[in-house]
């Protein structure tokens, strides 16, 4: 079945992995030649300026802009909607729901978080979304178990599928003559790269010493409220520590052919992060998708990908157990072997056109559906 998607999100220019998700699953789905368009959520500040495949743009300072958003993708066959709090205008970002419960076409709805502990407000909106939509996609068995645990929703509506990933491995990069750590993404508090820091400081006895690079900008939102004051500490922590010199920080955004040369010379990706919630993370799907070792918090995400899988796990805020973990893979070829050839989770499967395809799978069964909410299968 051939369909013209229409999609709501935030989407490049915006610079944030909603946005990138929501590129990625445009262009694969878009590879039959059907036709298809992108509304553009778009933040105070933001480049309005029109790019390719976007066809509307709703900005948070336009009255009633949900009213527009919902015209235009009525124009399609089915409306894929991203769905994360405070990226739509209104309270917790409840004008999606306006959007919705105006559309006359079939909604797709992509959960990027699903809250253990959500305020009653948060709680409430998420149902009233379910509701509203065909169909609705986790992107792991955590946030799909939470869901089910923890709201009021019809189970048989939803779907798991991954988060896609580009095809990142290939040829080896010219590897430097330290370990190489990395971290990338948009950079703020919660990202936990001052744990990371004092892990590395731990590890000044190994010869050669690793090198740690962080690589992203400081996330807009973060800017707009405190500057670069977190930048900034992190920069102080690491000269108080002795490890400045062996950390290089890559304030920019990455092209593809870029990321990937930064992602295949690494030896260890660490994602410090602080949060216990997050279902979802597009750096550690890239990561594993690439082949390249994990060392993570036990967020829930990683939990899933990395349980007797390419990493290894360490407690929340611990940077002993950080450095430790890091210090087996950089000393220990035979345990990158092990972790490698567990990789049950990378592959073709995780690849975006096998992604897309589970999508548009998802949105063949919702269309042919006369009435009533799609039945698709569980995890």
């Amino acid at each position: 079945m051939t369909m013209r998607y229409g999609f709501l999100s935030t989407h490049p220019p915006t610079r944030c992995g909603l946005a990138t998700f929501n590129s990625a699953l445009a262009a694969h789905l878009g590879t039959t030649g059907v036709s298809g368009g992108v509304v553009r959520v778009a933040a105070r500040g933001d480049d309005l300026t029109p790019t390719p495949g976007v066809v509307h743009t709703w900005a948070a300072t336009t009255p009633a802009g949900w009213r527009g958003a919902a015209e235009v993708l009525n124009t399609f066959d089915v409306a894929v909607i991203q769905h994360e709090y405070g990226i739509y205008p209104g309270r917790d970002g409840g004008e999606v729901l306006s959007v919705m419960r105006r559309l006359t076409v079939p909604s797709l709805v992509v959960l990027h978080t699903v809250l253990t502990r959500p305020t009653p407000s948060q709680k409430s909106l998420l149902e009233e979304i379910v509701a509203a939509a065909g169909a609705v996609v986790t992107i792991t068995k955590s946030a799909y178990d939470r869901l089910l645990a923890g709201y009021t929703v019809d189970a048989t509506k939803v779907s798991v599928i991954p988060h896609g990933a580009s095809d990142y491995a290939g040829a080896e990069e010219p590897r430097l003559a330290q370990p190489h750590l990395l971290t990338w993404g948009l950079l703020g508090p919660g990202k936990g790269i001052e744990w990371a820091l004092r892990g590395l400081a731990l590890l000044n006895d190994l010869e050669p010493a690793p090198v740690y690079t962080v690589a992203g900008r400081t996330h807009p939102k973060v800017v707009e409220l405190h500057g670069e004051a977190y930048r900034a500490g992190l920069h102080q922590l690491g000269a108080t520590l002795g490890v400045a010199h062996r950390v290089r920080y890559e304030p920019a955004y990455l092209d593809d052919a870029a990321l990937a040369a930064l992602i295949r010379s690494a030896d260890v990706v660490v994602l410090p992060y602080d949060s216990t919630e997050q279902v979802t993370s597009g750096v550690l799907v890239e990561a594993v998708a690439a082949r390249i070792p994990v060392v993570a918090t036990a967020f829930p995400h990683a939990v899933e990908l990395l349980t007797d899988g390419p990493g290894l796990l360490v407690p929340h805020r611990k940077p002993v157990a950080l450095a430790a973990a890091i210090r087996r893979i950089v000393t220990k070829p035979a345990l990158v072997a092990t972790l490698l050839e567990r990789n049950g989770h990378g592959g073709p499967a995780l690849r975006w056109p096998a992604v897309a395809e589970q999508y548009h799978d998802v949105a063949a069964k919702l269309v042919s559906v006369t009435a009533g909410p799609v039945a698709v299968a569980g995890p």
